[in-house]
């Protein structure tokens, strides 16, 4: 399996990006996030994701995200978007400047969690690694992209074929920030069976 970056495709497309073989930028948007619905009440729908459609069953896809986020929500990371009411996302969340909240969103049929665990604010790099097994997924982070610590494992309800995925950045907050994604690659799947 090789990542290609001819064939990815915009959601919400943003003013101002570059995408080159290796490398993405995305300069985020004021008033843009993706989020269902539970406890705030109000539904999102407006972040910038490029994506690329797969309907490997079994893969893993890496992509390491560096960013100047200092504005409170600012976040980026990787993405799986199936429909408004269908998606996941996993990201760094600014707070404030001691500390941000390294966290993942699961929206199933219109309702989005938010699990989350608080790090240091002057953390500005982060790898993530996402495996499939059919329609459950694994999503895992690393300082180094050698050493990953699983985040959480999900099952999205309409996660079976063909799947959209990829990567994201937005500014829920009157804010904007500059987001960096590198070393983007599909592998086999690193997320053992379970036996």
């Amino acid at each position: 399996m090789r990542y290609d970056s001819k064939k990815l495709f915009w959601l919400n497309e943003p003013v101002s990006y570059s995408i080159e073989e290796d490398e993405v930028v995305i300069n985020t948007d004021p008033g843009t996030d993706f989020w269902q619905r539970t406890y705030y009440g109000f539904r999102n729908d407006n972040a910038p994701a490029l994506l690329f459609k797969i309907n490997e069953p079994y893969f893993s896809f890496v992509v390491r995200t560096e960013f100047d986020s200092k504005d409170r929500f600012d976040q980026c990371g990787v993405v799986i978007y199936q429909n408004s009411d269908n998606w996941f996302k996993a990201s760094i969340e600014y707070e404030n400047e001691t500390y941000q909240r390294l966290g993942s969103v699961v929206t199933n049929n219109g309702y989005s969690d938010w699990a989350t665990t608080d790090i240091n604010s002057n953390i500005k790099s982060m790898f993530y690694r996402l495996s499939r097994r059919q329609s459950d997924f694994c999503i895992e982070n690393s300082c180094d992209g050698l050493e990953y610590k699983q985040m959480r494992i999900f099952h999205l309800f309409e996660g079976s074929g063909e799947i959209q995925l990829g990567i994201y950045a937005c500014s829920p907050g009157n804010s904007s920030f500059k987001s960096v994604f590198r070393e983007m690659e599909i592998t086999e799947c690193q997320w053992e069976a379970h036996e």
